[in-house]
């Protein structure tokens, strides 16, 4: 169960000031899915599989 408590005020306190990729970012790092799927791509070595990018719409700088 995620820790996240959405009903709080707290959790957004700086959403207002967020641009695009800001706001964006906060939505896909609260995702559950997306903490499982970048977690088992995660490491060093490797970089982000093109359909894992594809999917979430993320760009990953090196």
């Amino acid at each position: 169960m995620s820790e996240f408590d959405w009903r709080a005020p707290k959790a957004y306190a700086n959403l207002h000031r967020a641009d695009r990729p800001g706001f964006a970012w906060e939505s896909v790092r609260r995702s559950s899915n997306y903490c499982t799927q970048f977690s088992a791509i995660a490491h060093p070595d490797r970089s982000a599989p093109a359909n894992f990018r594809k999917h979430w719409g993320l760009i990953f700088r090196s």
